[in-house]
């Protein structure tokens, strides 16, 4: 009975490996057998444009801080937040009456020393008549010659003297002039056309020049010319010229495309954690004023453009029918500037040479080859290297996709 039943056992297992190993023929065959199907795009007409894109910061082309060369509390302020302004407007005014009195004082000073300067001039030519006077006398003998030298001595300390009172003008006249000109300091003057877009300061604060210059107002020269400030990275730089279109947006207007041009790229890199980036500078119009200084935009540079060329999908330039690992020939040498695609032609596909020109990332250019518009490239294989859902579509026809 044990024999018996040992064997039953042998054969109970040959019978299932055995159809195991035919199950899986069965598998293998009609996996060799299934009909591979491609993935195909149309051949299509339109623009290509290749593009750089940034953030950046919108603002006034020109903003001049008006600051304080005197310190003192501000005493008056009249203008405030978007006031317009014209060159020579005063702006605000620090308390004068410091500076007044310096003024004062010195123009007393250089009263006086104009009235000694008179004095000493009178005292000048009453010795020069002296000296005259004893030079006859010494003639006559009247007096010694030691007296008459130091009548001389005298006369000549009374021109030294004189001198000495136009100096001591000029020096009281320079220090009028000074503090005249602080006192004119504290008239805070607009220098430009333009609009405040920044008031630091409120009437009674006190400003201190002492150190260094301190802000009391910023004025945008014109806010209908604007510029976006924004950083490209070093991978993009080279692709950007002077005179490029550019679109951008900003967050308060999303549905709005503003226009500008490049009018800028500074050579002077930006490393920030090792990342290199180079201003660029936008020019924009904004006549409307609908742009404000420090809008983030979002903007995109034009380095290059097609207007209504044949072009194919980006990808049909990889795909080769070769299932992955197996070698194959190419016919021809290929440069950066030749290709090949495939096109499916209904019981099956064949190579097309393509010389391509411009690509913005998803189509390229075609500039010559025996393509056409509405010719299906293909862009993918679906078949049993691909696995069991290459089963699921039916023989022979290829799964379509719309053009990007």
């Amino acid at each position: 009975m044990g024999a018996r039943l040992a064997k039953s056992r042998r054969l109970v297992g040959w019978a299932v490996a055995a159809l195991l190993l035919v199950a899986v023929g069965i598998y293998w065959m009609r996996g060799r057998g299934a009909p591979v199907n491609y993935v195909t795009a149309p051949v299509t007409r339109g623009p290509i444009v290749r593009s750089v894109t940034a953030t950046g910061t919108v603002n006034p082309v020109t903003t001049v801080q008006v600051g304080t060369y005197v310190s003192g509390p501000i005493s008056n302020i009249y203008v405030d937040f978007n006031s317009s302004v014209k060159a020579g407007q005063l702006m605000a005014k620090i308390d004068p009456r410091p500076y007044q009195a310096q003024v004062d004082l010195t123009r007393a000073a250089l009263a006086n020393a104009r009235a000694q300067l008179r004095k000493d001039q009178a005292n000048l030519a009453y010795q020069k008549v002296t000296d005259q006077r004893d030079a006859e006398l010494v003639k006559q003998r009247a007096i010694s010659q030691d007296a008459m030298d130091s009548q001389f001595s005298t006369y000549n300390q009374a021109v030294a003297q004189v001198g000495l009172d136009q100096a001591s003008i000029q020096q009281q006249q320079a220090s009028l002039n000074a503090s005249e000109l602080n006192l004119y300091y504290t008239n805070i003057i607009s220098p430009v056309d333009g609009t405040v877009v920044s008031r630091n300061v409120d009437v009674g604060q006190t400003v201190a020049a002492s150190y260094q210059t301190p802000t009391l107002f910023l004025v945008a020269k014109d806010l209908t010319k604007m510029q976006v400030d924004t950083n490209v990275s070093e991978s993009d730089i080279g692709a950007v010229r002077i005179g490029q279109p550019v679109d951008f947006t900003v967050d308060a207007y999303t549905t709005r495309v503003f226009k500008g041009s490049v009018v800028q790229a500074r050579q002077a890199p930006i490393t920030v954690q090792n990342v290199v980036t180079y201003d660029v500078v936008v020019g924009v119009s904004n006549a409307e004023l609908l742009l404000m200084p420090g809008m983030t935009a979002n903007i995109t540079i034009v380095s290059d453009h097609r207007d209504d060329v044949l072009r194919v999908p980006l990808r049909a330039l990889a795909f080769s029918p070769h299932p992955r690992g197996v070698a194959h020939s190419s016919s021809g040498e290929r440069s950066e500037h030749s290709a090949r695609v495939w096109v499916e032609d209904g019981g099956g596909i064949h190579p097309v040479k393509i010389a391509r020109g411009l690509d913005d990332g998803n189509n390229v250019e075609v500039l010559s080859g025996d393509l056409k518009e509405g010719d299906a490239v293909v862009t993918d294989r679906l078949g049993p290297d691909n696995g069991p859902k290459a089963n699921a579509f039916a023989g022979g026809q290829g799964l379509h996709l719309p053009h990007m």
